[in-house]
């Protein structure tokens, strides 16, 4: 009998990330520090304490300096005996920001001038026993202000806080590929980084090294999955190869090719049976396959990829109707409104996102039943641990390409650095199911015809007005479309937002929408319900913090509206006094600073639960809403739901009921209650809709129950006749109205007033709570002999409430969660506050 030979894995290339120890110091200075890689200059001039925290108080106006200067990173470092014995050792930079000459040896190997752009060497002949790598970064700032300096026009770049930075009205940002929220934005602060903020690897092989492998999805059905894997290889001679292609380790397809000498590309097909497909968070399962690419020879593997990938097939739907244009997704041939939120970086400086970090905010939209973030536009391509999560959790992804607010240079050095940014990026991010579809920038088209620009530009020079249009034009749609195309198959829409690819923003019945008339034009939040897109892609409201995180940054002297730090954690220059006036037209003033974080996160929530409502329920004519935004770079004011240190406002609160999988809606008109039934499930459903009436002691007043049959992924409505003089006897701002999926306790119900939050006669309750021990935490169990308006929970103690800022019912017992490590929980550590506490 003759033995099958096995497969030996001795001559696969040896990849291992450069951990040798760094320093660094300012370029024109003696004394070396420690430094962490990956990491940047500001996070390495903290850890040696050289500068205070950048974040506290008004620090970061004195830490201009640093992007002014010249830096030099240094490590010496030795390969293994191993690693010397390959014929081919490379080193792969996976991220430099930005501006850096890198030395190997004293010999120059690399100039770079994109952040985010990967960078391999081969370096064989330049290695030695002990190795000296030097990095030295320019000043992103003095590289590009005689760029500026230059030209007879100046580029529009709203966001840029040129002025905070020192240097005038010099707003460089747009000449250099970085991240731009790091040149300030209006929730953010200002600081313009250098350094190595991804890994270095080396990489040593003999003959072959895959350079790209990924796999895409061609047709579905129940039986069979048709896919297609494109292999890139590297080798120093043509050679005869077999490929083996494994799913979850089991081998589907073994085929012969020939790859040639230098760089090659083979495509190949296979087909897994029985598939299981891949859902989005709510819809199904997350099912994810390891796939696995093993190139051999004569029993010996030369290289060897995996990748996790799920089987499903996504569209975006932007077609003619009767109504405009639609725009909405399409998963495995099921429409699916999108829920959820833009994401911008955690961190100002993201080389200090921790996986921890990610897994809150992913966990957070998760738990929120979002299934979708937006990646916006004016930050970075997000790290690979980032995707992954989505993956697993079944969050889609709308990812923007990293353009916003600014129009940008159209030479071809520029160009040919975007084709290659684009291309990088694309090869690392296409095979993960969770990319929905791509997008080319935030907000330029509308920017150029809605924002003034284009009268702007016209009123300097025509010719220069023409010119700066044809370079949007040439890079938005040509030269990133056309990079592309040769990568990935999915939707690339031009700009966020657009009425359509050859049409500018701003008309409702097509494409997607940025609805900004409430808060930057102070219009009342039922503008909401006026104004609902095929697809909201954007629009947000403000609030503050809550008062545990204002108190990282600040003194007790500080925590005032008007003060300078509170000021400087605020960068919407209208932003305060927006919310004192949106403040006015629904709440009573609060009583002090502490009412007043409490109540501007019940304002912000209210409105945004309205624009989802409004949304939600004009489906199938909208099919997609995402608010901004989800997260915080740094400890600010700003339009998000989960804060800096991810802790949750009141919004997220409100978010994770507004999506829930079945949502109730109400409207009163005259004599009639109109209830909205959202599904986003997709099976029948039969049920009964209580609607009821109770005054604020909790007495009933009226209450009908009607049989329901709720459709799949849609909108049912009901409606109820109702007689406002059945109220007569009674006041408007004594009484709610309350509806409720009967035999369903998981639908959220629905709370409706008669009157503005203001003006409601709320009575002081009497609350009361028992504490008990479970295997997460505690159970705190609560009740009201009144009805509390938006009940608040808070603790000294680390950990996190399952249900917070909630109405509570007079009678009605609630129980909520409340998550932590800690060993106790006393009720004298726990404060409960509710809307009449606040004035």
């Amino acid at each position: 009998m003759t033995l099958k030979p096995v497969l030996t894995f001795a001559q696969l290339p040896i990849i291992s990330e450069l951990k040798s120890e760094w320093k660094f110091k300012q370029i024109d200075s003696v004394k070396w520090y420690g430094a962490i890689v990956p990491g940047c200059v500001h996070t390495d001039l903290l850890k040696n304490k050289l500068i205070p925290d950048p974040y506290y108080r008004t620090n970061e106006k004195d830490l201009q300096w640093i992007d002014k200067k010249k830096w030099v990173y240094k490590s010496i470092f030795s390969l293994s005996e191993e690693i010397m014995e390959k014929k081919n050792i490379l080193l792969s930079f996976k991220g430099l920001d930005t501006y850096a000459k890198v030395f190997l040896n004293n010999v120059e190997i690399l100039n770079t001038n994109n952040m985010f752009r990967e960078w391999t060497v081969e370096c064989k002949k330049l290695i030695k026993d002990e190795n000296e790598l030097i990095v030295e970064f320019d000043s992103p700032i003095e590289k590009t202000i005689p760029l500026f300096d230059s030209l007879p026009f100046h580029y529009p770049a709203t966001n840029d806080q040129s002025i905070n930075g020192g240097i005038g009205d010099k707003k460089v940002s747009i000449f250099t590929r970085k991240a731009g929220f790091q040149y300030g934005w209006d929730w953010g602060p200002r600081f313009v980084t250098s350094g190595i903020w991804k890994p270095i690897y080396i990489i040593a092989y003999d003959k072959v090294r895959q350079t790209d492998f990924c796999v895409t999805t061609n047709d579905i059905s129940i039986d069979v999955a048709n896919l297609t894997a494109l292999i890139s290889v590297e080798t120093d001679t043509t050679i005869e190869t077999l490929v083996d292609i494994w799913a979850d380790d089991e081998l589907i397809s073994s085929t012969k090719t020939t790859f040639e000498k230098g760089l090659s590309t083979k495509q190949i097909a296979f087909s897994i049976k029985k598939p299981r497909l891949w859902w989005c968070n709510g819809l199904g399962q997350q099912s994810l396959y390891t796939i696995k690419c093993i190139i051999k020879k004569d029993h010996i593997a030369l290289d060897r990829k995996e990748l996790r990938t799920g089987i499903r097939t996504i569209e975006l739907i932007h077609e003619k109707d009767s109504i405009g244009k639609s725009f909405y997704i399409k998963l495995n041939d099921v429409p699916i409104f999108m829920k959820g939120a833009n994401y911008i970086p955690l961190d100002l400086f993201p080389s200090r996102v921790t996986n921890a970090r990610y897994e809150k905010a992913v966990q957070s939209a998760v738990d929120a039943n979002m299934n979708m973030l937006r990646v916006w536009g004016g930050g970075i391509y997000e790290n690979d641990a980032f995707y992954n999560l989505c993956d697993e959790k079944g969050i889609l992804i709308w990812q923007d390409f990293m353009f916003a607010c600014s129009l940008y240079p159209g030479d071809d050095a520029f160009l040919d650095n975007v084709r290659n940014e684009i291309t990088d990026n694309v090869k690392r991010l296409r095979s993960h199911p969770s990319i929905a579809l791509w997008c080319g920038n935030n907000e330029i088209n509308t920017a150029w015809y809605g924002w003034g620009w284009k009268e702007m530009m016209e009123k300097e020079s025509p010719e220069i007005a023409i010119a700066l249009w044809n370079d949007y034009n040439r890079l938005f749609n040509t030269v990133i479309p056309e990079a592309l195309k040769k990568l990935d198959n999915r939707f690339y829409w031009p700009s966020s937002p657009m009425a359509s690819i050859d049409q500018k923003a701003g008309d409702l019945s097509s494409g997607d929408i940025h609805y900004w008339e409430v808060w930057h034009a102070g219009k009342p939040f039922k503008e909401y319900g006026n104004n609902v897109g095929r697809f909201m892609s954007e629009y947000g409201f403000q609030s503050f913090p809550e008062m545990k995180t204002i108190e990282q940054y600040t003194l007790p002297s500080d925590r005032t509206i008007e003060s300078e730090v509170m000021t400087a954690h605020q960068r919407h220059p209208n932003g305060n006094q927006l919310i004192k006036t949106y403040l006015g037209y629904y709440y009573n003033t609060p009583k002090d600073f502490d009412n007043f974080l409490y109540v501007g996160q019940l304002l912000q929530a209210e409105g945004i639960k309205y624009a989802i409502e409004a949304h939600r329920t004009a489906r199938p004519w909208c099919m997609g809403t995402l608010y901004w935004q989800l997260n915080d770079c740094w400890p600010v004011a700003s339009w998000s739901s989960t804060d800096y240190y991810g802790k949750w406002k009141a919004l997220h609160y409100f978010v994770k009921k507004a999506y829930s999988p079945l949502l109730l809606s109400a409207t009163i008109d005259k004599n009639t209650v109109s209830v909205s039934i959202v599904s986003d499930q997709l099976k029948w459903k039969t049920d009964s809709i209580e609607c009821k009436i109770i005054d604020f002691d909790g007495k009933t007043l009226w209450t009908i129950t009607a049989a329901v049959t709720i459709k799949p992924n849609g909108c049912t409505k009901q409606f109820f006749d109702f007689t406002m003089a059945r109220l007569n006897k009674y006041t408007k701002d004594y009484t709610l109205m309350i509806i409720t999926v009967k035999d369903d306790p998981t639908v959220p119900p629905c709370y409706v007033y008669f009157t503005e939050i203001k003006d409601l006669k709320l009575l002081k309750p009497s609350i009361w709570q028992s504490i008990i021990a479970n295997e997460n935490g505690y159970s705190i169990k609560i009740g009201t002999n009144v009805l509390a308006k938006n009940v608040y929970l808070q603790t000294d103690i680390e950990g996190f409430f399952s249900d917070n800022y909630f109405d509570l019912l007079p009678g009605e017992t609630k129980t909520i969660d409340f998550v932590t490590k800690a060993k106790t929980f006393k009720s004298t550590s726990l404060k409960i506050r509710s809307l009449v506490d606040s004035y």
